[in-house]
């Protein structure tokens, strides 16, 4: 306990002096993987009542922010190599946007399987089961999202950190940082477990009212 007190002062005045070098190298503590696992679930929950109460934003977030993303990432190829091939010229930063903008677009789409329940969940298996192993299931779900959201959000957080202690820039241009990009993954893992969390208590609901759950809307039809 001494030692998880410890290592979050260090990080809390490190983020209280607003100083890249200083968060880095603070949050390098182990203390940051307690704190991430206490603060996931009232943030994720916040998100999801948030959501919720806004209607508008719970249907179109996810769909839009992917829509934008891959539509700059087709506009930016099919420009560059028309340029490219038929001008000879090409803007330097040209080949290295796409790539963190494709990271965005993969964890913001993530979130939206996870939301419509059409992403790898053996669907045709958990058919097959009883209501107390789905509902099992969905608890086991929810475990395991959490832990890896614990791990991918201290993982890039250190990487968004590192990477602003030491001015990395996007390759290619001059005013643009890499860690930009960065800080968008905790916050689509951030996304994502809310949208497991109200599957999760939306399961528990129907579970309890005795109405089909944890299946993709098309199982649930058979």
């Amino acid at each position: 306990m001494q030692e998880f007190l410890t290592g979050f002062m260090a990080i809390w005045d490190a983020v209280l002096s607003g100083q890249s070098w200083a968060i880095s190298r603070a949050i390098r503590n182990p203390a940051l993987y307690w704190i991430i696992a206490m603060a996931l679930l009232p943030a994720a929950f916040l998100v999801m009542m948030a959501l919720r109460k806004a209607k508008l934003l719970d249907r179109y977030l996810e769909p839009t922010a992917m829509f934008f993303i891959y539509l700059t990432i087709a506009a930016i190829i099919f420009v560059e190599v028309i340029r490219r091939f038929v001008f000879n010229v090409q803007a330097p930063w040209s080949t290295t946007l796409p790539p963190y903008l494709f990271l965005l677009l993969t964890w913001i789409g993530c979130a939206y399987n996870v939301k419509l329940r059409t992403h790898l969940s053996f669907g045709e298996f958990r058919a097959m089961m009883p209501p107390k192993g789905r509902l099992a299931l969905s608890c086991l779900d929810a475990g395991l999202w959490y832990i890896m959201a614990v791990i991918v959000m201290v993982a890039t957080l250190r990487l968004t950190a590192n990477s602003a202690a030491n001015f990395q820039m996007l390759l290619g241009t001059d005013n643009v940082m890499r860690w930009w990009f960065y800080i968008c993954v905790p916050a689509a893992w951030l996304l994502l477990y809310a949208r497991v969390l109200e599957n999760l208590l939306q399961d528990i609901r129907n579970y309890r009212a005795g109405r089909e759950f944890g299946l993709t809307n098309e199982l649930a039809r058979e």
